[in-house]
């Protein structure tokens, strides 16, 4: 720092410290606080304001580092180190009279002059300072603290001598932090009043070695101890303490081992990928049990033989570690997955379906209790069959405890179950999304003078969906054909239909039927008896392909509603004709939108179009002049009533008009209690899609579906735009 001597002068010894106020009577501050939370930040804010005030009269110095009264620029240095350290002070005993007391607390802020210097005429009283007066050596300028409370009986808290605790103690940190910072403290008892003072003397920079008088003097009354080593002393009382581990807890196992189990149930439970379940154990086994783990997945079983095992996830408390642990494990796998196999060949052999840890070597140090810790493996099994195995290590340990060893265990049985769950959704996604593609044409057809486009997306939920589309021509006479349908439910119910609907639909239209007798024919093909018959065989296909229908863990979502399949009869009194199943079993309605479209004659463009909607949502046609109507009439769902006759409504498809054609998933969208198509929503929207093309129409609608709520539909989605040239 600057030296704010005069050059000019002659060097005199250095002053011990001097004094950074001038003498003034106004050098003491008071304030009372009300016994409630709030008084602490009252108390820092009364003493900043004091010492601003003081600055700003002249009675303090802008300048802790100069020397006598001649100070230093205004701005150049400041007394913010002071003012920090004084407003800790008060926060804490403030803190204390607060939460110990319970009383009003009486806040005193006063300058006291170095010692040996004449008192200002009129001065406040003599601080509780126990060596006041007392001039055996001269002694700085300070700042004296004062905070009383009215509960003397009660003492100071502090946790100085007390053991470690997790968190800050409710009282503060006591008389640690005021030991730390303070010259000198005190605690001071009169009748009904409780004091605690400390002073903060005013003075500068430690003095370098071997320059002035000063040379290695003290600084703040400690020798030997800079103002440095002070402030990281209570930089340190400050910090919160580190928490230990739980595994270092030795009564956590038996106090936490339960709702650890639980909270890791609740974490896996709802997992639909393995290798996030993986990535999920490893974070809470380390470093709660671990200092290091490895999750090992086994490949899908062909011919009762586990695949090749992948190292899904390692993790590591130190984070820079993961790779090379990574590289030590894949070179060395747990010896484990051989062991644990049986005589045959098959795994799992080894424990007996259970998840039972076992010792195995430190990676890199080729033998089991190296000196670098104790780590087990224990294989992941789920309802007998081995899923993976899992890996972990903990340093500085000859072996694993057996408490340890134990959680480990029960651990391990959840995150096999997890795993299994995880597999079953996925197998059945896969065979889901097969399923579906297979049911649908690959690519639609494309209709000369009209513009058409196409979305479709399924529900993310892993079964097949019920809604299904196609355009194809329908020989001879120029016709091209469309529909959109929606099956009642999902799974492989919706699909047998689904399956069965779409072809009969193509063989009508192509056989030159109209689109009324296409509907009649349609409808009573589902409420023939062949239709049982067909599903009962379909479900025989999907129990012959290992899928359990009976509600099991494996089971795929609506199967379990039908029964057993000798259970499948004809509903009371349908005459063969009601497409019931027994004990409650779904009925196979279907709701279908089916049209057909021939060029208009004359090259104006446009094209006739004829269609019915059988418990469809009804077209609805947008005019280039942005007005929409309602395209069909709203007619009886397929497979309800065998006597019921589907008519048909024509009209031109003139250039510019637009056919928008969607599924429930459209105008069913919730936002609460609300639906998109309430109050005419869906109307209202293609009234705004005015002069686009039949691309730009389906976006729009599109991202109306997706834009009414923030959840993703749960609904298929399948809308199909029509627009004349």
């Amino acid at each position: 720092m600057g030296d704010c001597r005069n050059p000019n002068e002659p060097e005199a010894p250095a002053p011990a410290r001097s004094r950074t106020f001038r003498n003034d009577e106004r050098r003491t501050a008071r304030t009372s606080l009300p016994g409630n939370p709030l008084a602490p930040s009252a108390a820092r804010r009364f003493v900043r304001a004091a010492l601003a005030e003081w600055t700003s009269l002249g009675l303090l110095t802008t300048c802790a580092l100069c020397q006598g009264d001649e100070a230093c620029p205004p701005g150049r240095h400041s007394t913010d180190g002071l003012a920090d350290d004084a407003v800790l002070i008060v926060d804490e005993l403030v803190t204390n009279a607060v939460v110990h007391a319970g009383t009003n607390v009486e806040l005193l802020c006063r300058l006291e002059p170095a010692s040996g210097e004449a008192e200002p005429a009129g001065g406040d009283e003599a601080p509780d300072d126990p060596s006041h007066g007392l001039a055996a050596e001269r002694e700085p300028a300070a700042l004296v603290v004062e905070v009383s409370d009215h509960h003397p009986a009660r003492s100071v808290r502090s946790d100085a001598h007390g053991p470690a605790t997790d968190g800050s103690p409710e009282y503060g940190r006591g008389l640690q932090l005021i030991a730390a910072l303070a010259e000198r403290w005190g605690i001071t008892y009169r009748t009904g009043l409780k004091t605690v003072w400390a002073r903060l003397p005013l003075v500068g920079p430690e003095i370098p070695a071997g320059t002035g008088a000063d040379a290695g003097a003290a600084v703040n009354g400690v020798v030997g101890e800079p103002a440095l080593r002070r402030g990281l002393r209570a930089a340190e009382i400050l910090a919160p303490a580190p928490r230990g581990m739980p595994r270092e807890d030795p009564d956590w196992i038996s106090r936490g081992a339960l709702s650890f189990l639980a909270e890791a149930s609740d974490l896996l439970a709802g997992q639909l990928d393995e290798d996030l379940v993986a990535a999920l154990a490893g974070q809470l086994l380390v470093p709660r049990l671990a200092d290091w783990c490895a999750i090992w997945l086994d490949g899908e079983e062909a011919h009762g033989r586990a695949g090749a095992p992948r190292l899904a996830r390692v993790w590591h408390s130190d984070e820079s570690r993961i790779e090379l642990l990574r590289t030590l494990l894949e070179k060395e796998p747990p010896r484990l997955l051989d062991a644990q196999r049986g005589q045959d060949g098959t795994a799992g052999g080894g424990t007996g379906g259970r998840n039972v840890p076992v010792p195995v070597p430190w990676p890199g140090s080729g033998q089991t209790g190296a000196h670098d810790g104790a780590a087990v493996a224990c294989r992941l099994v789920a309802n007998g069959r081995p899923l993976g195995t899992l890996v972990l290590g903990r340093r500085r340990l000859a072996r694993m405890p057996d408490e340890v060893t134990a959680l480990i265990e029960d651990f391990a049985r959840r995150v096999a179950l997890a795993i299994g769950a995880a597999r079953r959704y996925t197998r059945q996604a896969t065979i889901s999304r097969v399923l579906q593609r297979s049911l649908l044409p690959s690519q639609v057809a494309r209709i000369p003078g009209v513009e058409s486009h196409l979305v479709y997306e399924p529900a993310d939920d892993g079964v097949v969906g019920g809604d299904f589309y196609d355009v194809f021509p329908a020989p001879p006479g120029g016709r091209w054909c469309f529909m959109l349908g929606d099956v009642q439910g999902s799974g492989p119910e919706a699909a047998v239909v689904t399956g069965l609907a779409r072809p009969w639909l193509r063989l009508l239209a192509r056989e030159g039927y109209g689109v009324g007798e296409v509907l009649d024919r349609l409808n009573r093909l589902l409420l023939d008896d062949a239709m049982e018959a067909a599903e009962a065989a379909a479900l025989m296909v999907a129990v012959a392909g290992g899928q359990d229908l009976s509600g099991g863990d494996g089971a795929l979502p609506g199967l379990s509603d039908l029964g057993a399949l000798s259970e499948i009869e004809q509903g009371p009194g349908d005459g063969g004709r009601g497409g019931g199943l027994a004990d409650g079993g779904q009925s196979r309605f279907l709701s279908l939108l089916y049209g057909e479209l021939a060029p208009l004659p004359g090259t104006g463009g446009g094209a006739r179009c004829t269609l019915a909607s059988a418990g469809h949502p009804l077209p609805l046609l947008l005019k280039p002049d942005g007005t929409v109507r309602v395209a069909a009439e709203p007619q009886l769902l397929l497979g309800v009533d065998e006597n019921v006759a589907y008519e048909s409504l024509s009209f031109d498809l003139e250039s510019g008009d637009t056919l928008l054609c969607v599924t429930d998933g459209v105008t069913e969208r919730r936002s609460g209690r609300l639906l998109l198509d309430d109050d005419d929503g869906l109307t209202a929207i293609l009234a705004g899609c005015t002069g686009l093309n039949a691309q730009g129409v389906a976006e729009r609608i599109r991202r109306a579906v997706h834009g009414f709520d923030p959840s993703p539909p749960s609904d298929d989605l399948a809308l199909l735009v029509l627009r004349a040239e």
